[in-house]
């Protein structure tokens, strides 16, 4: 039980420390609303799920193991977060320049939950996390499987439920931060931390 309760305490510790999924729900909402900052939300949490059933099925184990299988997801992961932090200033420079972007913005909430989905699944960090550590909490003489599954379903609720009340505050937030030139410095501080995980994650080493 005591084993449950850290598990909890420390999940909720990784869950609302500022990184990468924090940047882009806060860009998402401040930029198209509560509801976008949603399925940006649910895209992220839907990566959660599939990364922990790859740690329970052992597949992470395989994507851990294999240095070339690393490298390919991770670069891959890092140059998406890179665009997706470049899209900031360029989005920004288009919204200027024209009116017309109403199939454009179409496009873009079409996009959130994508976004966000991609944006977890891409990023070979996450899934080195929940396969390192949701067995620190593994029982031994139970079904390993079973267990990892469970932390992993608890881990995404706890991650959902943080990220619904944060984009209701931030949305609160909206009018002020929609402001010019707090929404400019935002997008361009959003983007700029956006671009640091991405080289962070293409310069970080398999251990």
């Amino acid at each position: 039980m005591n084993e449950f309760f850290t598990f909890l305490f420390l999940s909720l510790f990784v869950v609302m420390s500022p990184g990468i999924d924090t940047a882009l729900i806060t860009k998402r909402t401040i930029s198209d609303g509560r509801r976008d900052g949603y399925q940006m939300a649910l895209g992220i949490t839907t990566g959660s799920l599939v990364h922990t059933f790859a740690a329970a099925f052992g597949l992470s184990a395989i994507l851990m193991q294999s240095s070339v299988a690393f490298e390919i997801v991770k670069y891959v992961g890092a140059i998406y977060l890179i665009y997706l932090g470049l899209s900031s200033f360029i989005s920004r420079k288009k919204q200027k320049v024209t009116n017309s972007k109403d199939q454009n913005d179409f496009e873009m909430k079409k996009s959130a939950f994508k976004q966000g989905l991609f944006s977890n699944l891409l990023n070979p960090k996450v899934a080195m996390f929940f396969l390192t550590f949701l067995p620190q909490f593994v029982k031994a003489g139970e079904n390993a499987t079973q267990q990892l599954i469970m932390m992993g379903v608890i881990y995404t609720l706890l991650s959902i439920s943080w990220f619904f009340i944060y984009v209701f505050f931030i949305n609160y937030l909206r009018e002020w931060l929609m402001s010019p030139k707090v929404q400019g410095a935002m997008e361009k501080a959003t983007g700029l931390v956006l671009i640091g995980f991405g080289l962070k994650l293409a310069l970080d080493k398999q251990h």
